[in-house]
């Protein structure tokens, strides 16, 4: 078994004036095979981004541990019109990755933004595009693509395709499965929505309040969960058919 990440024993507290100490993350443990998925579950405040962007270099952690094994780590967030920079069109931006690589040679930088952006599923035509008049669902193909130009190991996506249409989630979601088949790369999955992380993980993990509660092969967490809290996710979901219960004077 190759790891592409090792975490142990991740704490995270946040301090303020107003409210003191908050404690984000407590002991959290947990690794990533190479070209497999992970999925952190967890309501909203359970600590899943703070983990991912502790992973990513974004936060420093209390205490504890990340390890990766391989060229870096690179993150596709939430929005990605808030990734991109409105002013500068898209095959610019991929030039600019490219060149802080180290890729000094034009049609090298070319040829490889051509090949990126044929990767999620757009064309050249593209590269000439500003973000503003790109639909969200190729803004997020975008992303990806630049969080891909630096061939990362492992590509940390946070909710990141929750703010998609089901159809265009779908296609992304497609997407990304392809790209992993191909190039073998990692995936650290954060998502509170059960039914996209049933479709793209191989294992999971849930945090409630910062704690780590269970873990395991994503089809045996959601189908027979071991904590109440996780069962609770799961009663959560709604499913066809669910009516609101109608109160009654």
């Amino acid at each position: 078994m190759t790891l592409t990440l090792d975490v142990r024993g991740l704490c995270k507290t946040f301090r303020s004036r107003a409210d003191g100490e908050r404690e984000a993350l407590r002991d959290v443990s947990f690794s990533v095979e190479r070209g497999s998925c992970l999925a952190v579950v967890g309501e909203s405040g359970s600590g899943k981004t703070t983990a991912a962007r502790i992973v990513a270099g974004l936060e420093t952690a209390s205490a504890g541990t990340v390890a990766l094994t391989g060229p870096g780590v690179q993150m596709v967030f939430q929005d990605p019109y808030g990734s991109l920079d409105p002013r500068q069109a898209i095959g610019s931006g991929l030039h600019e990755l490219l060149r802080i690589r180290g890729m000094r040679n034009k049609a090298e930088r070319v040829e490889r933004v051509a090949e990126l952006l044929d990767s999620v599923g757009l064309d050249e035509r593209h590269a000439a595009q500003y973000p503003e008049s790109l639909s969200g669902g190729q803004r997020q193909r975008v992303a990806i693509a630049r969080a891909l130009a630096l061939d990362p190991a492992l590509l940390i996506l946070d909710e990141a395709v929750s703010a998609l249409d089901v159809s265009v989630q779908a296609q992304v979601l497609n997407l990304l499965a392809d790209i992993r088949e191909k190039t073998q790369i990692t995936y650290l999955f954060v998502s509170h929505d059960l039914g996209v992380v049933r479709q793209v993980s191989d294992t999971c993990i849930v945090l409630a309040d910062g704690r780590l509660i269970e873990q395991g092969r994503t089809a045996d967490v959601l189908d027979s969960p071991q904590e109440p809290y996780t069962q609770a996710l799961l009663d959560a979901v709604p499913r066809p058919g669910w009516r609101p219960r109608r109160r009654t004077a």
